[in-house]
């Protein structure tokens, strides 16, 4: 049986490749775990952490039917199991314990003991598998390439991918449901206590309930900031989740509303620009981001959605790479979740490089490798 190990990028990039190996054994380093975890509650692009969440939640469910550790089977006559880092193994010339990616290809060398030919490593990492090849495993890359990768992350949304039944009417009429509900059952002398029936929320979505509470909340205390953000990035996630520009037009709205009161949260604003891109207001986007650099050079989120904005938005290919570039060199000596941020920038710079060279117009000297 064939054997496959997977680079924390490949199922960041796509959770379902999970499953994507069919008669094959799949192995997880726990090291990828590890990522995974960190991704999931950092501040980094929402939807990174939306795919980071979507993986433990397929491994989770996988658990249900066995240990992850001793192995478990996959539909299609495959199998999976996480395989963790051996502390008493000695490394390599080269490899470091103290770098992940080491530690990743460290398992790799430790399930195939030597015997590698059976053995594929995974990843969509440049450097990752350069260093693999130079250690003579397999290598492979996952999915449609960079170019995929990124337009799915950041153009396409496809229904069918995330499987959300979720639309922005069936939440508006749902919040007005409730609304109504609410006015008529809170009339002077209705005898009814205050609040929404629990029988009304259980035929509510997880996701509409959260929305009709925090619009409970705000209509309460318009003033709540807390609330207000946690419903602009609701929205956030929703838009990219589902595809539908609704949600960004509301994320906006809400992100806008809790900057009025505090204005210097830089965080919010790069929420705030990548919110205004996805509504399809790329030039926006781009003055709101370029505003945070203005006082926070170093913002990492800001400076990797400021090259998806000229890429994506105006084919801006120099100025894309530049930013790239500096993402890169902001994250060379960072912690891990700063390093996963790097390899996707320089995936795609390297994806930038090569449609400037097809279009006619390569990138100056400095935004190359």
């Amino acid at each position: 049986m064939r054997t496959v190990l997977l680079d924390t990028n490949v199922l960041l990039a796509d959770p379902g490749s999970l499953l994507a190996f069919p008669e094959t054994e799949v192995i997880i380093p726990e090291t990828v775990l590890g990522e995974l975890d960190k991704i999931k509650t950092s501040r980094v692009d929402p939807d990174l952490r939306f795919r980071g969440r979507e993986v433990s939640r397929m491994l989770f469910e996988l658990s249900e039917t066995g240990s992850l550790i001793e192995g478990v089977k996959l539909p299609d006559s495959g199998s999976l199991r996480v395989v963790p880092f051996d502390t008493e193994a000695k490394l390599p010339e080269g490899l470091s314990s103290r770098n992940a990616d080491d530690r990743i290809l460290a398992v790799a060398l430790q399930v195939c003991s030597g015997a590698c030919e059976s053995l594929t490593v995974v990843t969509n990492d440049l450097n990752m598998l350069l260093k693999a090849q130079a250690l003579g495993l397999e290598v492979e890359r996952h999915g449609d390439g960079v170019e995929g990768n990124f337009a799915r992350r950041y153009i396409i949304r496809p229904f069918q991918r995330y499987r959300v039944p979720l639309t922005i009417l069936a939440i508006a009429i749902a919040v007005f449901a409730a609304i109504v509900f609410i006015t008529i059952y809170n009339q002077p002398g209705s005898g009814t206590v205050s609040g929404v029936p629990t029988e009304f929320k259980e035929q509510l979505s997880a996701s509409e309930q959260k929305i009709l509470d925090y619009l409970l909340i705000l209509e309460r205390d318009e003033t709540d900031l807390d609330t207000r953000l946690a419903l602009a990035n609701l929205y956030y996630d929703l838009r990219l989740q589902s595809g539908n520009i609704e949600y960004a037009t509301l994320a906006i709205r809400h992100y806008e509303r809790f900057l009025e009161v505090r204005p210097n949260d830089p965080d919010v604003h790069a929420d705030l620009a990548s919110a205004y891109f996805y509504s399809g207001q790329t030039d926006r986007a781009i003055q709101e981001a370029t505003q945070v650099l203005e006082t926070d050079p170093d913002h990492l989120q800001a400076n990797f959605n400021l090259g998806i904005f000229y890429w994506k938005g105006r084919g801006d290919y120099a100025a894309a790479a530049s930013q790239f570039n500096k993402v890169i060199d902001l994250t060379r000596d960072g912690d891990e979740r700063a390093r996963l941020i790097g390899r996707d920038a320089s995936s795609a710079l390297e994806q930038v490089i090569q449609e400037a060279m097809q279009a006619g117009d390569p990138v100056p000297e400095e935004g190359t490798f």
